[in-house]
């Protein structure tokens, strides 16, 4: 009883923001979408990333363990994805980036803030770092069919991590006045980001439901297995075990349904993921984080 409580204390408020976000669009009120978007991954982001990386009281051989272990955890994720759909016979340009990225940043860091606290945090931004700059290199390479990887390093919330990685290596702190201004800036991030979400999930206009619910399933099961093994493998334990089988497990970012409607693939089959495996999320990541509590 206790961890069916404390589980969904850690998840509601996760989905209510996202309710309300979702609820906000269908009672016909508006919202500037691809000015908050633009907001929150080039400044909220950052700054959260940033001051998180900077403050964090986790020892950096820790962080680069978890970094090394989540990019070989969406290294495997990615191997076994893309033997699926060859399998299956879908187009590669569509449905492998959706199934092999999660919404690490939407939905992983505050579930990992409010299951874990500042040190969950600490990890999850690790891990979503990873994540983003694989998506902006490998995941773009392959929904484009190519591109430029050095576009990378111009996207602030990379800036960012380089920036707060240096600091958390040399112990350097900014100024009260400016760490306060960064860390208020950056406050903003999660309750946007999950408002955003809702408000992107009603307006999507999703197709082939079924299928996408069926593939929901199976990148369940291929995200959850992976990190697992992999974390043992690295000998990840507690926390930092619990944050990357949670960040990888989560489900697919509207970011996929983004660059697929940009490069032309087929955006309704990645908005029907989308929206398939968010509403799954509402089942079964307070299921993962209850194995992961216990």
């Amino acid at each position: 009883m206790n961890l069916a409580l404390t589980v969904l204390e850690i998840s509601a408020p996760v989905f209510l923001l996202a309710a309300i976000g979702f609820g906000w669009v269908k009672l016909g009120f508006e919202y500037r979408m691809q000015f908050v978007t633009r907001l929150s991954m080039t400044l909220a982001v950052p700054c959260l990333i940033f001051v998180s990386l900077m403050q964090t009281e986790i020892e950096a051989r820790a962080l680069a363990t978890l970094s090394l272990a989540a990019l070989a955890a969406y290294a495997g994720v990615g191997l076994v994805t893309a033997a699926l759909v060859w399998l299956r016979g879908l187009d590669v340009r569509t449905f492998l980036n959706p199934l092999v990225f999660g919404n690490t940043g939407n939905l992983g860091l505050p579930l990992a803030l409010f299951a874990f606290g500042e040190t969950g945090l600490g990890y999850a931004v690790v891990v979503f770092a990873v994540m983003a700059i694989l998506s902006f290199t490998v995941g773009v390479w392959f929904v484009a069919g190519g591109g430029n990887p050095a576009k990378v390093l111009r996207e602030p919330l990379v800036g960012a991590t380089l920036l707060g990685a240096l600091f958390l290596w040399q112990g350097w702190q900014t100024p009260a006045f400016l760490t306060n201004a960064l860390d208020l800036i950056g406050q903003m991030a999660i309750p946007m980001m999950l408002i955003t979400l809702g408000v992107a999930v009603a307006r999507l206009r999703p197709s082939h439901l079924a299928r996408a619910t069926g593939l929901s399933l199976v990148k369940l099961a291929i995200c959850t297995a992976v990190p697992v093994a992999v974390g043992l493998l690295f000998g990840l334990s507690g926390v930092a075990l619990a944050v990357l089988i949670v960040q990888v497990a989560t489900p697919v970012a509207v970011t996929s349904y983004l660059l697929a409607e940009k490069y032309g693939a087929d955006s309704d089959a990645v908005a029907g993921l989308v929206v398939a495996s968010t509403l799954l999320s509402v089942l079964y990541l307070p299921l993962i984080l209850a194995f992961v509590i216990d």
